[in-house]
């Protein structure tokens, strides 16, 4: 097995072992989220969306490298919202705001 192949299977087995939750979590720091609220709302998430769903959060991401003092909670519903999936959008926002409430 050449060096290249090597490297690929690793990080394959290695992205196997990353859990659902973790996946949400580090989608919503990266959209610019506070680690604690991250957590709160990935835990929530997990539970009440498919895998699918979860999959299309990883959109969220074109909010990284803003400045997360910046981004509004108008701004994140409105890019969650163009996920164009209700129960993406009803779950998040449930979950942000009790989240939040939390925080």
């Amino acid at each position: 097995m050449n060096r290249a192949a090597l490297v690929t299977f690793v990080a394959l087995a290695l992205s196997a072992c990353v859990t659902p939750e973790k996946r949400v979590r580090t989608a919503l720091m990266d959209a610019g989220l506070s680690q604690p609220i991250a957590a709160c709302m990935a835990d929530r998430m997990v539970d009440r969306l498919s895998l699918v769903q979860l999959n299309k959060l990883s959109g969220l991401k074109s909010l990284r490298g803003q400045d997360v003092r910046k981004i509004t909670v108008e701004d994140f519903l409105k890019r969650t919202r163009s996920l164009q999936d209700p129960e993406i959008l009803g779950v998040v926002s449930s979950s942000g705001l009790i989240c939040a409430v939390k925080a």
